[in-house]
């Protein structure tokens, strides 16, 4: 992938590819190949520690966040057993950048998991290939862990949590924001009651375009096209703020859903939607989710409202509380461990499933994420509020 990288903007990603995965999470969908490249030059091959603990296998190349999860088996925090992957390109690139054996390479999904038997399989491929996943995973027991969101569409999540619970194994689904520690202090400081009953929810989620910001062309194939994702930046950005209004409502189910979708960029983008704002409502309360690809800059952010203060999380890890006309701003204390990364997270879930089902992980909030993304859709083409 040939991308240009220029300013501070990238200073800040170069040294985000030698950070622990607690902290590289935080980062946005970025254009890393030619980072990672130059990083692999300087890295010796002989100091990598061998990772022991949670058998781990990949499914997928071709999503860009597979960065991460490499970069951790680089420096021996993952213990990958196999890789399965259809195209071979992607075989030697990835296999270049990190120094991965040609060993751990499979062109199927079950033949790895049976050669290698992992405990947990992750998947890095086109949303609307997830599927895929679990039907091949769950009847052998294994675990799946997929990227955001969970499915392309309802009918897709509503046959991978029949597996599921057919097949006992845990569907987690893997948001960048679940290890933002801003978010979790916001969390714990509503379920105090400090901010009192919930009556509003914000959340600003996107970036300039995938394109804009270099995404690689892999990434791009299936990320603008309406079947493998799902659709565009409503898919894309959509989720996050579902999946945190859900989580931060106990799972409560909505009432009703109301989207309008546009197109400023058919240009760049000529198959999907670029831009998605999506009303929420509750029984008292109500949530608007604003998902785009036409952010003047990258943004993750979201404001709660509550009957006595206001909670507004800036980013990873910076939030502002506002209580009794009083206002405080600072950092949340970093996420501790099994909560601050993907794979101990997902260790321990599998461990004691129970508490894991009511997270922003858990296959139950996530059905109701994609509830909420499948009523946008059909509010954006019906033209009506949907009610559910």
């Amino acid at each position: 992938m040939k991308t240009k990288l220029i300013g501070p903007y990238c200073k800040m990603l170069l040294a985000l590819i030698v950070l622990p995965i607690s902290f590289i999470a935080n980062a946005q969908t970025t254009p890393v190949d030619s980072l990672a490249k130059a990083k692999a030059k300087t890295d010796s091959l002989a100091a990598r520690r061998i990772a022991t603990g949670t058998k781990v296998g990949i499914a997928g190349l071709n999503h860009d966040h597979i960065h991460l999860i490499l970069n951790e088996y680089r420096h021996g925090n993952v213990n990958i057993v196999g890789i399965a992957e259809p195209d071979k390109k992607l075989w030697q690139k990835f296999g270049k950048i990190y120094n991965l054996p040609d060993s751990l390479f499979f062109e199927d999904l079950k033949t790895m998991c049976l050669k290698r038997k992992p405990t947990i399989v992750l998947g890095y491929n086109a949303v609307g290939k997830h599927i895929d996943v679990v039907e091949t995973c769950a009847p052998l027991g294994i675990s799946v862990m997929v990227e955001k969101p969970l499915a392309a569409t309802l009918d897709q999540a509503r046959r991978m949590e029949f597996l599921a619970l057919k097949y006992y194994i845990n569907l987690l689904t893997n948001y960048e924001t679940t290890w933002y520690s801003s978010v979790q202090s916001a969390y714990n400081t509503v379920k105090t009651d400090s901010i009192g009953l919930i009556r509003k929810m914000v959340f600003h989620d996107g970036h300039q375009g995938p394109r804009e910001i270099g995404c690689s062309e892999d990434f791009l194939s299936w990320l603008t096209d309406p079947e493998l994702n799902g659709a565009g930046a409503l898919n894309d950005f959509g989720c996050y703020g579902a999946d945190m209004m859900t989580w931060f409502m106990q799972g409560q189910r909505p009432i009703a859903v109301t989207a309008v979708a546009r197109h400023y960029k058919p240009s760049i983008y000529p198959k999907v939607e670029d831009d998605a704002t999506i009303i929420v409502e509750y029984p008292n309360a109500t949530g608007m989710i604003e998902a785009s690809w036409n952010w003047p800059f990258s943004i993750k952010d979201m404001e709660i409202f509550g009957a006595k203060g206001y909670i507004h999380t800036y980013n990873a890890d910076s939030l502002q509380v506002r209580l009794n006309n009083t206002t405080r701003e600072f950092k949340a204390p970093p996420l501790t461990s099994p909560a601050d990364a993907p794979v101990p997270y997902f260790t321990a879930a599998l461990k004691n499933p129970i508490q894991s089902r009511h997270d922003r992980s858990s296959l139950k909030y996530n059905m109701i994420v994609m509830q909420i993304l499948d009523a946008a859709k059909r509010s954006i083409k019906e033209g009506k509020r949907i009610v559910l």
